[in-house]
């Protein structure tokens, strides 16, 4: 037989082998629905087990439990006045068809906190860390008499205080069921890389794990083939390996992408490996892997570079509730909230501060968001849940992951890694946050503490050398844990299970940090805050990389990375509201953050980092009473001047975005922008520009006495002139409601949201008035509940009825499984009425 016979029997065999690998078991089923749910009393672990759960709620997961709660003084702000408490969960299920020759496993990819999991009465194992993935293999202990398989999760959140934010309680993340032939790939059994990238080839190394858990020896291909975002084939490799009875191995493969569609945060292109293990041209597993094509690069004194392009970081922190739906947070929940983000400008997140959901990365890989992937808060030593710092009292409900650290580390670690490091947008592994604050001694080698040192450590440039500091540390007594010797242990496991990126943290004393040796187990040296201390930090450690990790959101930390081209990143404290640090601060239940509130609603912040972030021509107007703002008028200019320099910081949620205030009232206009020049009118009658140039916080400002009318900002040259609006409004007359999607599918999962507002009888939005209204919803779908925004607000969250924030509120519903129709709804208060809104569950 001939070369090419020979080639075309090799594709046409491949081709059978691909044809087969659809009739291949689905490899893994969606275990969310279905489980029984019941809260106890009792903290000790059951016996006895299965339990009898006829008395259960029924319950879909994922589920958080505590959101459904009341709000309560009597409990502690500090994860946002919400309870914790102990659940049971059970699930009753088939055994998979032909499992003896099958491995059969759950896959739970988060459940809050100190989990402990059984099958049919069979302890399988626990996990304590609350955000890290785990599985069990179930395979020895599934029934083969034809009953009903009883899968048992105990959960013990009574030490809800066990953090510095809401945390949400039970399985509040998604469950799988996977069920593999004996020969297969394991649960995390790839790992993709692009080792060499340019547009026009790009170098896609995979590492494939294959265990076989037969009696005898396989022989075995293994065909990989590179799909794009089209499902288009670009390349495939088929390797034959051995391997033996009981053995894993890992077989290496490396394949050539021509003219690849790289991925970044404009253009987040993805493509997938598709990985076949075949035996006798029979399929027996098949394994998708989706990843991206890019390379990082940073640089100690250039920053950071993605695919060969300069990049800045418009980053911001997280935390991973969201509202009325607690951490149980529904794709489309977290899509709409980093779509407004991505429209902001924002191109990064930090998961502050612990590892988020897969989703939510799959998410991050498809809008095209860089994810800075934190693991921990706590390591060796406790920090006081209340207050922050090192821990100053000891109490059962504040004892959180410090109590399993030791035990669980590398594998809490370990476990995220090979969940996330497929994805393209995780471009650094934050090992840390803050941790200096639970190490005796660190404030003291500082030195900002010292007596003679006036006005606080905060941004303040050490008047200590670094040998000076260096000396200090060093005399410190003897201790159980030194900080630079768990990072560095911590760096070790990063490198173990990935080298392609960069090993950082979040230093809260990063002079101290420094002189200790922890900075030395870090790539990259992230700074919390202390945006003075980057020039001495360069000076005295030239071969570090320094960059802002956390930083306030305000003008001056990005000005801090425009005029040193080492720091890339700033991620602002936070992008958006998050329950909990909200102890005695009631009714406050959580932190104010930069640019959207509890219900996803653009506060001002918005506003202005769009001004800086999005390179496109950009006004709007706040405004905010003259008196208690902090700026003085100048009778002769009309201009706003600020009675200090931290008046100029920004407070990215204390403007208005309405004009109604008392006639002559003296207000501040202020106007974000990125043109030049902002000539300010009211009522068609110019009020004078003003320029950037004398503004150094790029806030345009006039005092203006209270007018009733049409307030307008307008720059621009002619024919590209860019407006914003403010009008004064009269009396709500009605309910306006509106909606993000009018069709969802009947899968259980999509939502809406279902935006109600306060309107005059012009139709404007009234920004000034609040009342009660109620939601009317027909139809088969779940009201997830209500929410108004506003940080005060302490009303239930399941519930159809809200008194609005600023005029405004929020309903979301969910589609039911199966469940079609059509959906009507309305909303109704004292003396009004809104129009209708209609969905289709298709």
């Amino acid at each position: 037989m001939g070369r090419k016979a020979m080639r075309r029997l090799g594709l046409l065999l491949t081709l059978l082998v691909w044809c087969n690998s659809f009739y291949a078991q689905e490899r893994t089923q969606d275990f969310n629905f279905n489980w029984k749910f019941t809260l106890v009393e009792d903290t000790k672990t059951p016996t006895n087990l299965p339990l009898d759960d006829t008395k259960w709620r029924d319950v879909r997961l994922p589920h958080d439990w505590s959101v459904e709660a009341s709000f309560s003084e009597d409990l502690d702000g500090a994860t946002g006045y919400l309870p914790g408490g102990v659940g049971i969960y059970q699930k009753h299920f088939d055994t998979p068809a032909n499992a003896t020759s099958k491995n059969v496993f759950v896959l739970f990819d988060g459940v809050y906190n100190n989990a402990t999991f059984w099958l049919n009465g069979k302890l399988l194992g626990e996990n304590p860390y609350g955000y890290s993935p785990t599985y069990f293999d179930l395979t020895e202990v599934l029934k083969t008499d034809g009953t009903k398989n009883i899968l048992t999760v105990h959960v013990d959140h009574s030490r809800y205080v066990d953090s510095r934010w809401y945390t949400g309680s039970g399985i509040y993340r998604h469950v799988k069921l996977i069920t593999v032939d004996k020969l297969h790939i394991p649960i995390w059994g790839t790992f993709v890389t692009t080792p060499e990238v340019s547009t026009e080839v790009a170098t896609v190394q995979i590492q494939t794990k294959i265990k076989n858990g037969y009696s005898k020896n396989q022989n075995i291909t293994l065909i990989t083939k590179i799909i794009d975002n089209q499902g288009k084939t670009v390349t495939l490799q088929e390797k034959e390996t051995k391997i033996g009875s009981g053995k894993e191995i890992e077989v290496l493969q490396s394949l050539q992408v021509a003219n690849p569609k790289l991925w970044d945060t404009e253009h987040p292109n993805l493509y997938k490996v598709i990985t076949n293990v075949s035996v006798k041209g029979k399929v027996i597993d098949t394994y998708t892997t989706p990843f991206g094509i890019r390379s990082l690069l940073f640089d100690k004194d250039k920053g950071f570079f993605l695919n060969g392009k300069p990049t800045y970081v418009k980053g911001v922190c997280l935390h991973h509730d969201a509202g009325l739906v607690g951490a149980a947070v529904p794709k489309g929940v977290w899509e709409r909230r980093l779509q407004i983000l991505k429209e902001g400008g924002v191109n990064a997140i930090r998961t502050s501060h612990n590892p988020f959901s897969e989703e939510f990365l799959d998410l991050c890989d498809e809008m095209g968001f860089l994810v800075q992937n934190e693991i921990f808060d706590e390591m060796d030593n406790p920090k006081d849940k209340q207050h922050n710092m090192n821990e100053k009292s000891v109490q059962y409900i504040t004892r959180g992951y410090t109590e399993h650290f030791q035990k669980w580390g590398e594998s809490d670690l370990k476990r995220t890694m090979l969940r996330d490091r497929n994805h393209p947008s995780v471009f650094q592994w934050s090992i840390g946050n803050e941790i200096e604050w639970t190490y005796e001694g660190y404030k003291h080698v500082s030195g900002l503490w010292d007596p003679e040192v006036k006005g606080g450590y905060w941004n303040k440039i050490p008047y200590l050398t670094k040998e000076e500091m260096k000396a200090r540390y060093n005399a410190l007594p003897d201790r159980k844990f030194k900080l630079a010797e768990t990072a560095k242990r911590l760096s070790k496991w990063v490198k173990e299970m990935d080298q392609t990126r960069p090993v950082t943290a979040n230093l809260i004393i990063p002079v101290a940090s420094l002189a200790s040796g922890y900075a030395d187990a870090l790539d990259v040296v992230g700074f919390s805050y202390q945006t003075n201390q980057y020039h001495w930090s360069k000076k005295n450690y030239p071969n570090k990389l320094f960059t802002g990790t956390e930083n306030s959101g305000g003008w001056q930390d990005w000005n801090s990375i425009i005029e040193n081209p080492m720091v890339f990143s700033m991620f602002m404290w936070t992008g958006i509201d998050y329950m909990g640090e909200a102890t005695n601060k009631w009714p406050q239940k959580g932190w104010d953050g930069d640019l959207l509130d509890f219900a996803g609603f653009k506060k001002q912040g918005w506003y202005y980092f769009k001004s800086i972030w999005v390179n496109k021509p950009h006004v709007s107007i706040g405004t905010t009473p003259l008196e208690g703002s902090g700026f003085e008028s100048d009778s002769l200019s009309g201009k706003a001047v600020a009675s200090s320099k931290k008046v100029l910081n920004w407070n990215n949620s204390k403007a208005n975005m309405h004009w109604n205030y008392k006639p002559g009232e003296l207000v501040v206009v202020e106007v974000p922008t990125n043109n030049h020049v902002v000539e300010l009118f009211l009522n068609n009658r110019s009020l004078g520009s003003r320029s950037l140039s004398d503004n150094p916080d790029r806030i345009l400002r006039w005092v203006v006495p209270f007018e009733a009318g049409t307030l307008t900002a307008r720059a621009g040259f002619e024919g590209q002139e860019v407006e914003s609006v403010l009008k004064t409004t009269s009396a709500a007359v009605a309910i306006k409601l509106s909606v993000d999607k009018t069709t969802l599918n009947s899968d259980g999962y999509d939502v809406a949201h279902i935006i109600a507002q306060l309107v005059d009888k012009d139709g404007l939005e009234v920004k000034t008035e609040n009342t009660e209204l109620t939601f009317n919803v027909d139809g088969n779908v779940k009201v997830l509940g209500v929410d108004n925004g506003s940080k005060d607000n302490i009303q239930d969250f399941q519930s159809n009825k809200i008194i609005t924030s600023k005029g405004k509120a929020l309903l979301l519903v969910q589609a039911l499984k199966d469940k079609k129709g059509k959906i009507n709804i309305k909303a109704k208060a004292s003396n009004l009425k809104s129009n209708l809104v209609v969905i289709q569950v298709e």
